[in-house]
């Protein structure tokens, strides 16, 4: 770890849609939209409204987002490019897991891009599906056990 590394304090805090909704929207305009491509209109959907946010902050900056729905699905989960593989991504994934243990959710899954499968793998998950296409990007599905 570098010293810019030791300096800097990564936040990670259940979000407020509509307080939140500029910084959340942000960093997934930028990662899904802009760098993968997802057509502006399937990144926005009903389930932004129900869902539970995840914001993840490092010295006050907003660096990576994910969002809980009730079914106990794990999605629109994004990490800046600039702050990606600094750990962050799998820090914002065990919150959201110690989350849900505290809120009783048995398990819960996750439609993963099949460029990030090891990631969720070193964290519990396993495969649950043949790859399938959402908006033209291959994934799978993916569930951990969490009780």
């Amino acid at each position: 770890m570098t010293e810019n590394n030791l300096t800097q304090h990564l936040s990670i805090k259940v979000a407020d849609w509509e307080i939140d909704k500029n910084d959340l929207r942000a960093i997934r305009l930028k990662v899904f939209v802009e760098e993968q491509n997802v057509p502006l209109e399937l990144e926005w959907d009903e389930y932004d409204n129900t869902a539970l946010h995840f914001l993840a902050t490092l010295n006050a900056k907003p660096v990576a987002v994910a969002r809980l729905k009730p079914d106990g699905q794990i999605g629109r989960m994004a990490v800046l490019h600039e702050h990606r593989n600094q750990g962050f991504g799998g820090q914002l994934l065990q919150f959201i897991l110690q989350h849900a243990t505290q809120n009783k959710i048995n398990s819960v899954y996750l439609h993963a891009q099949v460029t990030a499968i090891n990631f969720y793998e070193k964290h519990g998950f396993t495969t649950s599906s043949e790859i399938f296409y959402d908006a033209n990007i291959a994934h799978r599905a993916m569930l951990k056990k969490i009780c």
